[in-house]
């Protein structure tokens, strides 16, 4: 008999591709979503809202495996709560979180941290919603996906000044290969918090947007800005990079841009970040 699996976000950026591995591997996927349709790919969709909690024990009926790939910078660790809440109600599956490198080592604490970095403090409320809870679980946090770095400067190239942070170095990795490891998780054994992903290189914040005007034969005046708080002082320490023992990734920034916006790039400065052992 096909593992019936529900996939929480499965619309997303990172959902979609975790959906089409499951499937691909043979399991019986439920997606919840607030608008259900027949898509015609063989997976199901069920109405349902994490937010509201509205939908969820429905959704789960028959479900050996929660995947939740939602989430945002605000009500994570009260859409956890919810989440965790119906899913004991429901028999307790193996519930696969999704969160982000760097959730515990990234200190939120004044007004400023909270407003441009809360995305940390929110994720590691919900880690912590989620380990408590006494289900089967298993966490996997990931660094920013290449996607989230190509919006933000599309985004930031309609200036004719892009800011950069300066000191502040990031490790993308791609949302394929994230929605790979993810499905094994999946499939596999309640693991508790999993080996971190990451992205192959590191790289400066100027050399990412560099890299995007590069391929898109752009030029703009870039402004280092050095970001006051904990939180960013945490960043240029290199908090939210791969710690020793974490998964890597293959594909590049460069390769990214080469496939999602033109030419391939000169290669970059980035530097490699091997696990250590």
């Amino acid at each position: 008999m096909a593992v019936k699996i529900l996939v929480i976000g499965g619309t997303g950026r990172l959902g979609r591709p975790v959906v089409a591995r499951l499937r691909d591997a043979g399991c019986e996927v439920r997606v919840l979503t607030r608008h259900p349709s027949d898509g015609g790919d063989g997976v199901e969709h069920v109405a349902g809202n994490l937010s509201t909690g509205a939908g969820l024990e429905p959704a789960m009926a028959g479900v050996a495996t929660v995947v939740n790939c939602a989430g945002s910078a605000r009500g994570d660790e009260e859409m956890a709560v919810k989440l965790v809440r119906a899913m004991a109600r429901a028999g307790k599956p193996h519930l696969v979180n999704i969160s982000v490198v760097g959730a515990d080592r990234v200190p939120v604490r004044s007004r400023v941290d909270r407003a441009m970095f809360g995305y940390f403090a929110a994720k590691l409320s919900a880690e912590r919603v989620v380990a408590s809870s006494g289900l089967p679980w298993t966490t996997l946090r990931a660094t920013q996906f290449h996607d989230a770095f190509l919006l933000v400067a599309r985004q930031m190239s309609k200036l004719p000044v892009m800011p950069v942070a300066a000191g502040v170095r990031f490790q993308p990795v791609d949302t394929g290969e994230v929605a790979v490891r993810v499905a094994e998780l999946a499939l596999g054994e309640p693991a508790g918090l999993a080996p971190e992903m990451a992205g192959p290189r590191v790289y400066g914040m100027a050399e990412l947007l560099r890299g995007y005007l590069m391929v898109g034969r752009r030029h703009r005046l870039l402004l280092p800005m050095r970001m006051p708080g904990g939180a960013a002082r945490a960043l240029r320490d290199g908090a939210n990079l791969a710690p020793e023992g974490a998964t890597l990734g293959r594909r590049t920034w460069e390769e990214f841009l080469a496939d999602e916006v033109g030419s391939r790039p000169r290669a970059a400065r980035g530097s490699v970040r091997r696990p250590r052992t």
